[in-house]
């Protein structure tokens, strides 16, 4: 007979059943598992719709670089500044740069020049631009409704709300 003291074997760090052993479904190694397995699940399907959306906007002749600065240009009251457009897209200012050239050289923005400062130059969205991001919203959502077609409505919205869980749960960014 065990001694009303004595441990349950169960208990024991070693034992699979623990909550802590390595093989147990609650341990850390096998949370980490879960934990990598959503990481790269999560990656996938970034991929996936980068690829479905770029095959959308390939055919409006704009890249999704150039989409996300587009929109980012909209999304200010007044035309901001190069660096202005950099620190909101959490780039260097030569790649806003870069983008900037491809979108003027198709009409979607124009540099206009600072009315309080001659070094500063401002970027403006033209009317083709934002006839661009009408036509690239509607790319937009059928590529949403690409990757989100196999889940029901429930389904969709059980997922907003876990994406919004995490995105809520991140560091502010604004794009």
């Amino acid at each position: 007979m065990d001694a009303p003291d004595s441990p349950d074997p169960s208990d024991s760090p070693d034992s699979p059943d623990s909550p802590g052993s390595p093989g147990s479904p609650g341990s850390r190694d096998s949370r980490d598992s879960r934990d990598g397995l959503l990481a790269e699940q999560l990656l996938r399907l970034t991929r996936r719709l980068h690829r479905i959306q770029r095959r959308q906007l390939e055919p409006i002749g704009i890249t999704p670089a150039q989409f996300r600065l587009l929109r980012t240009v909209a999304s200010y009251d007044a035309a901001p500044r190069m660096a202005d457009l950099a620190r909101r897209l959490d780039v260097v200012p030569r790649a806003v740069t870069t983008l900037v050239d491809g979108l003027e050289s198709s009409g979607r923005v124009r540099r206009a020049p600072d009315p309080d400062s001659r070094r500063v130059v401002r970027i403006e969205i033209t009317d083709e631009g934002r006839a661009t991001l009408r036509s690239l919203r509607s790319a937009r959502r059928a590529a949403a409704e690409e990757i989100l077609a196999p889940l029901t409505a429930d389904q969709r919205e059980v997922f907003g709300d876990l994406l919004s869980a995490l995105v809520d749960g991140m560091p502010e960014r604004r794009c």
